[in-house]
């Protein structure tokens, strides 16, 4: 997944693999930038701005070095030069880029439930095969 620019406690405990309190007292403690996100009750909820510092922090935990160091295994040597050709493609891609973790779970499991088929008829795009 790719980091956003902005992301609540919440998201980055999820993406990381540790509690929302951890990431509260890495803000403290490091004193990131965060600003207040509008139109929560109690005005205590923050979006954490992701610069280079936090990038960095993030780096050093050993939740994202053994991610890193698992897909460094599993990776294959495949050439990622690919580039995309259709603008509806590259929406897609920066869509699936931008879903947490928790979303990108749950689409797996549809798709692997639903296949493409059942994927296109929810998006109610018809099949353009003819059997």
């Amino acid at each position: 997944m790719k980091l956003l620019d902005k992301m609540t406690p919440e998201e980055m405990a999820d993406y990381l693999g540790v509690t929302r309190q951890t990431v509260n007292r890495w803000i403290r403690e490091q004193g990131w930038t965060t600003e207040a996100l509008t139109g929560v009750k109690g005005g205590r909820a923050r979006l954490i701005h992701v610069d280079e510092s936090v990038l960095v922090y993030m780096r050093k935990t050993p939740v994202v070095h053994h991610r890193r160091a698992s897909c460094l295994i599993a990776e294959s040597t495949a050439d990622y030069s690919m580039r995309l050709q259709t603008a509806s493609l590259c929406q897609i891609v920066k869509v699936l880029q931008k879903m947490t973790p928790a979303e990108q779970e749950r689409l797996e499991c549809f798709l692997v439930r639903e296949g493409l088929l059942g994927f296109l008829n929810q998006l109610g795009i018809p099949n353009s095969e003819k059997e």
